[in-house]
């Protein structure tokens, strides 16, 4: 039976560029997170609502293992965003025992105001750049959706 082939590391020069992009991605998150403030909601909230939003009706187990919490703490986070009007429960349809959570209107107006902040945002601070470092910046997004893609 053949032997697996030991991976190899990346060249140091890739690790380098990899740890840099990993370093300014979250740097970038956290610095765009200051306008999610115009919300009303904690980073928590705000999150756990994204995941509804975006992913659809869904049962508490599984947005807790989306969002890498306790059953508990999802559950204390629902009922939050249940009372402010944002989701909504509903009986799974395949079975009756199973509920499911899903945004509302209202949870996803908000949830697109955010993201509209953040987007509107980002813009001025590329606005700041030179028309090379724009058009550079356009063709690495390009590049990074095509490696995540």
């Amino acid at each position: 039976m053949p032997r697996a082939r030991a991976r190899q590391s990346p060249p140091a020069a890739i690790v380098q560029v990899a740890d840099r992009l990993h370093s300014a991605a979250i740097r970038l998150l956290r610095r765009l997170r200051t306008v999610d403030t115009a919300s009303g909601l904690s980073a928590p909230r705000l999150s756990a609502l994204s995941v509804i939003v975006f992913r659809g009706p869904m049962t508490l187990t599984e947005l807790a293992a989306a969002e890498q919490v306790r059953p508990p703490t999802i559950t204390r986070l629902v009922q939050e965003l249940e009372r402010a009007g944002l989701i909504e429960r509903l009986p799974d349809p395949a079975d009756r025992r199973v509920t499911r959570v899903r945004a509302t209107a209202e949870g996803k107006r908000l949830l697109a105001a955010g993201r509209a902040r953040r987007v509107e945002q980002l813009a001025r601070d590329i606005e700041k750049l030179s028309a090379t470092d724009q058009r550079g910046l356009a063709q690495a997004v390009e590049i990074l959706w095509r490696l995540i893609g």
